[in-house]
């Protein structure tokens, strides 16, 4: 492939991360802002051994699955990268990156998929931030750069973030990235309020701006739900565990109906938060990572668990954490995953052990962008 030369080519469809693929010569050329069934114009800008980057130059047929973006910054700003597809094209998207997740990387073919779909814009209750200074302004990164786009506006935002956003009234933060989380009445930022609580399910949760917590609060209780639904189904004699706790989100819902509740999360910060929303009648507080909690508290419970819930960063699990499951893990586990490709990975081992993959679901988070959360229930043939 020369680089100075040009090629056109139909899209075939988008991968993981939102790139559209077009072929040729039998290597795929990953295209970003593309559609698939657009008929472009293109260069390569980059090649490798076995993939080549492209360059979009020209739509020549646009596909029925484009639509004009809503935002004026799309195509600069780096913070969403499917503004340009429908929502329903969004959904078959997404559906199709974390299957193919399953099946190249996970080497199994997954239950039938089920999407939870979100309100495409004004969904975003959390989002970071990047000061700058001379302006005093705060946005986000600007697409394949490290300059920022300063913003006055942000249609994924919600309508309190949107509203400081479009009034300048928010004074960022003495650091260069910070959090910001709104709803309803409850409005956070890092170097101004950073604690408060925030109303999910009818239950009010001690959050704090500079701790994870999810940010699209709609889609966390649909998943709620389905996470009580799955563990109506375990063995509430036994105690739950969960891991990656952070806040105790999960736990401050599901643990009073469990004997016994243990919480394990290395981030201190989030720790101290989950004791005050974790209300179960016996909780054990471990400040430990996943290897580390194995080693000095895995084989501690002889009667083990009924029920697991994991919510482990992008990074998934660690090796010696998911040999332990496929292993000496609970009955039922609920997998809530960031990342399709991590997902996947120790899917693979559990599979190789005693468990079956009885659901997968995906919950879309994140409108207009790549990201994708899921949630895969597992059982293990010893129960």
């Amino acid at each position: 492939m020369a680089k100075e030369n040009y090629y056109t080519a139909q899209v075939e469809r988008i991968a993981a991360g939102g790139a559209g693929i077009a072929r040729l010569d039998g290597k795929g050329v990953f295209l970003e802002l593309t559609a698939p069934g657009d008929k472009i114009r293109y260069r390569i800008r980059k090649e490798h051994k076995s993939w080549a980057e492209g360059e979009l130059l020209e739509i020549l047929d646009a596909s029925p699955q484009r639509i004009s973006p809503v935002c004026p910054l799309y195509g600069r700003c780096g913070g969403c990268s499917l503004q340009h597809l429908s929502y329903e094209a969004q959904a078959d998207a997404k559906t199709a990156m974390l299957r193919d997740a399953c099946i190249r990387i996970g080497g199994f073919n997954p239950p039938a998929i089920r999407f939870c779909g979100s309100a495409p814009f004004e969904y975003r209750n959390r989002v970071q931030f990047h000061r700058i200074d001379e302006f005093n302004k705060m946005g986000f990164m600007e697409r394949k750069s490290s300059r920022i786009v300063a913003l006055d506006d942000c249609p994924v935002a919600e309508a309190g973030i949107r509203n400081v956003l479009k009034k300048g009234s928010l004074e960022p933060p003495n650091k260069k990235r910070f959090n910001v989380y709104s709803r309803g009445n409850t409005f956070l930022w890092e170097g101004g309020k950073e604690q408060g609580q925030v109303n999910i399910l009818n239950r009010e949760l001690t959050i704090d701006a500079a701790v994870f917590f999810q940010s699209n609060a709609a889609m966390l209780e649909l998943l709620m739900e389905d996470l009580k639904t799955a563990a109506s189904k375990a063995d509430k004699n036994l105690p739950l565990a969960d891991i990656y706790c952070g806040i105790g989100t999960f736990a401050s819902f599901l643990g009073e109906g469990f004997s016994e509740v243990d919480l394990v999360e290395e981030n201190p910060k989030a720790l101290a938060l989950a004791r005050e929303n974790v209300q179960a009648k016996r909780v054990n507080y471990y400040a430990l990572s996943d290897t580390a909690w194995i080693k000095t508290h895995g084989n501690t419970r002889k009667e083990g668990w009924g029920f697991m819930i994991l919510d482990p960063p992008r990074e998934g699990l660690s090796g010696p954490f998911r040999d332990w499951l496929s292993r000496d893990g609970p009955g039922l586990i609920a997998y809530v995953s960031c990342d399709p490709a991590t997902l996947a990975r120790d899917a693979k081992r559990l599979l190789q052990g005693s468990y079956t993959l009885k659901e997968l679901r995906l919950y879309d988070f994140y409108p207009q962008t790549a990201h994708i959360e899921s949630l895969a229930l597992f059982a293990s043939d010893k129960s």
